[in-house]
């Protein structure tokens, strides 16, 4: 027996539904002219993952059921292909006059031109950034069907993600009858997820005695990333394939029979590093953002500080450098060095580079206010002007020329409070909030380092990587005056935010506790910040967004 599965691993947009279909169609004849009998599309790729509150609309869940049906029809002609497509199915019945839930995150299998079998998930995910109780209600049924004919004929078990991480529905599968798992998803990015999937995965296949296919989506949607990174196993839990991370494709995976064993085969992409892994999430989720939503081009504040340089190369990376543009607002306290350096490495990523001062503004606003300031002295007021005078310079040519804004705020400032509401962050899109300073400074090596997009290598300046951080906001400012040391901060805000650890135990664990409470106090008292922050890419398995949902009024104090 030879038989090939195509995975479509694609980048499908939220909603484009014709478009979405269309893709699925293309991958479909390209798959069968390439031999393959059986193509597998990521979860929910008809409509896109995640479709959030529109998966409460009648209107939407019909169209879904539409682009499913334009996909059969369209695929009539190709005889003796079978293909899965993920999309949400059913909507709400009226018992006793309340309505009642009975949508489905769901999978059916083409064929023949028409519907052959709908599979409806099982297992809900409710945790981190899933929501899918809030949407569908939890499948019944058991999905085994066949692929191939005579001594080609394969009995394959539809899995829908999460399904795949309990015991239970692969073991139904297989005593329907299934030689081989389909396991269909759509699981967001975060450092080290990709690794977690195929040991899990490889148990799977272990317990079951069964070969896995793993199909899996890629592209950015809001704040999460999906890297692709489709694999196949065999039944020993041996990896027979790996597709590339990150970019769209058509992974094909040979089936053969041997003895009544089943053996999979297919290319088997280089293992990757955690760094390169997250450079082009963060180059993926920005080009995406920017892309799906018809933004032109993107426009942010180059100060010649670590955070804004490596925004930058992220953006150059993402989308080249003509569409991306730098202003640097010098104030009364910026440094020489801030102005050469942010000038050199505009000049190294060839964008364009722009210099405004803020000076006649700021002078303006303290002459404006001067009588009602009278007698009290200087403080983070005068320094939140001068950021929410830069915010507004960047949002006006936003305005005027349609580029999103990127801010440049990180981790663990949002996590400290050390930003200005209005100021640095003003904008559209965060592309490095997910990002602790630490990492930051770790990144920008690493991008010096290699040039993955052919953009230029060592694209930052030495000098803005080795320089003390400072916001240059009062004379002689550095980040370490008001927050602890980089390394306990990010140290602490991984034990107490990543890992809800608590105080004691982070206290226990060597920190001193002066530090303990004063990193978790400004974690508590900042979330009003956070909250009207802009949307920016989620890289670890918990960011700031919806993985952290605490109350902005509360008097609980650990």
């Amino acid at each position: 027996m030879t038989l090939k599965i195509c995975v479509a691993q694609l980048n499908f947009v939220v909603g484009d539904l014709s478009g979405n279909a269309q893709k699925i169609i293309e991958a479909a004849h390209q798959a069968y002219a390439d031999g393959a009998r059986l193509l597998l599309t990521p979860e929910l790729s008809i409509c896109g993952y995640a479709a959030e509150d529109l998966f409460l609309r009648p209107a939407f869940i019909a169209a879904c059921d539409d682009a499913v049906k334009t996909v059969a029809r369209e695929l009539a002609g190709l005889k003796g292909l079978v293909v899965v497509v993920g999309h949400p199915t059913g909507g709400d019945v009226r018992s006793k006059s309340v309505a009642v839930q009975r949508r489905h995150n769901a999978a059916s299998v083409l064929g023949e031109g028409r519907v052959l079998e709908t599979y409806a998930k099982r297992e809900l995910p409710n945790y981190q950034v899933f929501d899918e109780r809030r949407y569908f209600t939890p499948g019944q049924g058991v999905c085994v069907f066949q692929v191939g004919e005579g001594a080609d004929r394969l009995s394959v078990g539809l899995l829908i993600c999460e399904d795949a991480w309990f015991e239970e529905p692969a073991r139904l599968a297989q005593e329907a009858g299934a030689e081989l798992l389909a396991v269909i998803n759509a699981s967001p990015f975060h450092i080290g997820k990709g690794d977690e999937r195929e040991q899990m995965m490889r148990q799977r296949a272990q317990a079951c005695g069964l070969p896995l296919v793993y199909a899996h989506l890629v592209g950015g949607q809001d704040e999460v990333v999906f890297e692709g990174h489709s694999f196949a196993l065999n039944a020993d839990g041996s990896v027979a394939g790996r597709a590339p991370s990150f970019e769209e494709k058509l992974f094909e995976v040979q089936v053969e029979r041997t003895q009544s064993a089943i053996k999979l085969v297919a290319e088997v992409a280089p293992e990757r590093t955690p760094d390169a892994d997250l450079w082009d999430a963060l180059v993926l989720g920005v080009r995406d953002y920017i892309g799906k939503n018809g933004f032109p081009g993107a426009i942010l504040g180059l100060s010649g500080g670590i955070d804004s340089a490596l925004v930058l190369a992220i953006a150059v990376d993402a989308i080249g450098p003509d569409k991306v543009r730098t202003v640097m607002m010098p104030s009364p306290y910026t440094a020489d060095i801030s102005w050469i350096d942010a000038r050199e490495m505009a000049s190294r990523v060839k964008v364009r580079y722009d210099e405004i001062s803020i000076l006649p503004m700021f002078e303006a606003f303290k002459a404006s206010l001067a009588g009602e300031f009278h007698g009290r002295k200087e403080d983070t007021t005068e320094e939140n002007i001068q950021a929410r005078i830069r915010g507004t310079l960047l949002m006006a040519l936003s305005n005027k020329f349609g580029a999103i804004v990127l801010t440049t705020g990180n981790k663990s400032e949002l996590a400290t409070g050390y930003c200005t509401l209005y100021g640095d962050m003003a904008g559209g899109f965060a592309a490095i909030k997910d990002l602790a300073k630490t990492t930051v400074f770790r990144l920008a090596r690493w991008r010096n380092a290699h040039d993955p997009y052919g953009t230029g290598a060592n694209p930052i300046p030495e000098r803005i990587i080795t320089r003390p951080p400072s916001a240059e906001l009062r004379p002689d400012q550095t980040d370490q005056d008001s927050l602890p040391p980089y390394e306990v901060l990010d140290a602490i805000l991984e034990r107490y935010m990543e890992n809800d650890q608590g105080l004691e135990q982070i206290v226990a664990a060597g920190f001193a506790r002066t530090d303990v409470e004063r990193v978790t106090r400004l974690i508590k008292i900042n979330e009003y910040k956070r909250r009207q922050a802009p949307v920016g890419i989620r890289v670890t398995h918990r960011s700031f967004g919806k993985d952290w949902r605490y109350p902005i009024t509360s008097k609980f104090r650990a």
